[in-house]
């Protein structure tokens, strides 16, 4: 269980730190940016990643069921969906609130929809993940109040929107980061359903255990595209950015983005490996710590970049305490699986 816990916590500062580096991208719209990143994170990585590590991955892929691969297809693309949003919360209300409240969504729902798949725990194992997850309910409620007192603070010092938004519309970024996240945890069930099967089939092969993870991110982040990539392939022609790419800084946002992409799919693939390795309610508890890690990381980069440089002491404190909140209802529900 300890190995499982230590690989959920490592996928959580990968994801947590995987969007700073867009603060640095120069003369891209968010469409540039964006598109870029999905398009290199949810078709060059994943494809380069099954056929360099897989053994066999063909005979893999068809081994899956024609009614497991359309369940985690349509899961996928849910998740596509909602990371897109994801991307366009952050650019509204900044780093740490964008991941607190679309990460807080993921873990409620998310943590939640494996035992759709996997048997449901003994009542007092399943009240007490309940309960962790409630509390990490009242972490999210926290985070949104911190966001809204830090808008309100700006708009009475007269400083507009926020620094870090496209247009400072608060209640807009709020309501993104919650339907994507909601959308998101797509992600959750396609694992769930897809990895008992994926991983016979990569043992089959004689594959190392954490080989199944390359396997699930394979097909999750592909189906993924489906919908990301031609969304931003229409958004970039309608509002004609596709001139964004012959900026001068192109090379700078590539690397950029290409390190988003890799510590995007790196996250997911060891949160998967981490779920197998905490066991029966491994989806469940590896699904709230890694989500919760990554809400913490980003909360802290934020702090670092100057993203609450502005704000009241007030909404710094719930800022604080919901952090705080989100990470007290992990370790009950880590107890609860512990039980």
């Amino acid at each position: 269980m300890t190995e499982g816990i230590l690989w959920a916590v490592f996928a959580g500062t990968t994801l947590g730190l995987y969007a700073l580096p867009e603060k640095f991208a120069k003369g891209f719209a968010f469409e540039n940016t964006w598109g870029l990143m999905f398009f290199i994170n949810m078709l060059l990585v994943p494809v380069i990643a099954a056929f360099l590590l897989i053994h066999g991955f063909a005979d893999v892929l068809t081994s899956l069921p024609a009614g497991v691969l359309l369940k985690m297809t349509v899961a996928s693309i849910l998740w596509g969906i909602g990371v897109m949003m994801w991307g366009k919360a952050i650019n509204y209300i900044g780093l740490s609130l964008g991941f607190s409240l679309f990460i807080g969504t993921v873990i409620l729902v998310g943590s939640l929809l494996p035992f759709l798949v996997d048997a449901t725990p003994d009542t007092s194992v399943l009240l007490t993940i309940l309960a962790g997850i409630v509390v990490v309910l009242l972490g999210v409620l926290a985070n949104g109040r911190a966001g809204i007192l830090r808008q309100a603070t700006l708009r009475q010092a007269g400083g507009g929107a926020l620094p870090t938004t496209q247009s400072g519309n608060m209640s807009r970024g709020i309501l993104i980061a919650v339907a994507g996240g909601l959308l998101a945890t797509g992600f959750s069930y396609a694992n769930a359903v897809g990895r008992p099967i994926l991983h016979e089939a990569c043992q089959a092969q004689g594959n190392p255990e954490w080989v199944t993870a390359v396997a699930v991110m394979f097909i999750i982040y592909v189906a993924g595209a489906l919908f990301v990539i031609p969304y931003f392939l229409f958004q970039l022609s309608q509002k004609g950015l596709w001139a964004n790419f012959s900026s001068p800084y192109m090379g700078r946002n590539l690397g950029l983005t290409a390190v988003m992409a890799i510590l995007n799919f790196v996250a997911s693939a060891a949160f998967a490996f981490a779920a197998f390795k905490l066991g029966k309610a491994g989806n469940t508890v590896g699904y709230a710590i890694f989500n919760t890690v990554c809400v913490a990381v980003a909360i802290v980069s934020g702090l670092v970049t100057g993203e609450w440089a502005g704000a009241s002491a007030s909404a710094r404190r719930f800022l604080y305490i919901g952090l705080g909140a989100m990470m007290l209802g992990v370790l009950i529900i880590a107890m609860g699986n512990g039980m």
